[in-house]
């Protein structure tokens, strides 16, 4: 199961981004997720659940985008998504494209309330 090792990933990145922001509440942790990535969305929460369990973190949603496979022509430029795995150009029928889009594994945002700056 990858997709606790990926949770544990993610967690190191937020905990890194949570000390920089002492006082910060983190509410919201936005993924992008292609469909190459070979992650299964159920498997990934539910790490993530555990590993937050009882920390500050805890609560803290993952809003999982998925994103399609694309590949791209390199005689017509044509980009396309590819479904069951025909990868020739629907435009111009060229056999060999490129990938350009699917195998994301990022984070793309954080939603937090910062703490107020004390006024004295």
């Amino acid at each position: 199961m990858h997709e606790l090792s990926i949770a544990t990933s993610i967690l190191d990145t937020v905990e890194a981004e949570a000390a920089k922001r002492p006082g910060s509440k983190f509410l919201k942790l936005g993924l992008r997720v292609g469909e190459l990535a070979a992650l299964d969305k159920d498997a990934l929460t539910f790490g993530w659940e555990v590993l937050t369990r009882d920390t500050n973190f805890e609560g803290l949603l993952l809003d999982i985008e998925f994103v399609p496979w694309r590949n791209r022509c390199p005689a017509c430029a044509e980009e396309f998504r590819v479904r069951d795995y025909q990868t020739q150009c629907p435009k111009c029928g060229e056999a060999v494209t490129r990938c350009v889009g699917g195998e994301e594994l990022d984070i793309a945002y954080i939603e937090m309330e910062e703490e107020e700056a004390q006024q004295t």
